[in-house]
């Protein structure tokens, strides 16, 4: 193999082990500008957009042991790789496909899954990782609140006999 495609499959292969989702895109019709913006949105979600050949990409994907995206990886494709949120990366895809009408969301590998285009739209739908720990941890805490008011309540009711008793006008 000629060691500049070797070099560009290494850094291909190094996106993928580190990044924990791939969303691919075909990015036919946009513009340097789009593709910028694109690329900025991105990054504000810790995700980056790379242009590759297809043939390199499903060489990249084989070696770190994904599935086969079939004849999936036709066109001017994209890929989308980050560091953790799939779901604020594919939100920005959705957003950006629904604003521009490009690009066209084409599939995504989570987990060792692949994913069709309306997975990747329904992930986009998720709320965002920090909506979700919230909301984990009120789920959490609701027993113990509630458990902490039954336990309260005997002695809140005897403080207010006791106040009723000894202070009539009140």
């Amino acid at each position: 193999m000629n060691p500049d495609k070797k070099i560009i499959l290494d850094e291909l292969l190094q996106r993928v082990n580190s990044s924990p989702f791939v969303l691919v895109v075909e990015y036919t019709g946009m513009t340097v500008p789009q593709f910028s913006e694109l690329r900025n949105r991105l990054a504000a979600t810790g995700a980056e957009c790379h242009v590759a050949k297809n043939t390199y990409m499903r060489k990249a994907l084989a070696e770190a042991g994904l599935p086969d995206t079939g004849d999936k990886l036709v066109g001017q494709t994209a890929f989308v790789t980050g560091e953790s949120d799939v779901a604020a990366a594919a939100k920005v895809l959705k957003t950006f496909e629904k604003e521009f009408q490009k690009p066209a969301i084409k599939l995504g590998i989570l987990d060792g899954s692949i994913l069709d285009e309306n997975q990747v739209k329904a992930i986009a739908d998720l709320p965002s990782r920090e909506v979700m720990l919230a909301t984990l941890l009120a789920t959490i805490n609701a027993p113990a609140a509630q458990l902490v008011r039954t336990i309260n309540e005997p002695a809140a009711s005897l403080a207010r006999v006791i106040k009723a008793k000894f202070n009539p006008e009140g």
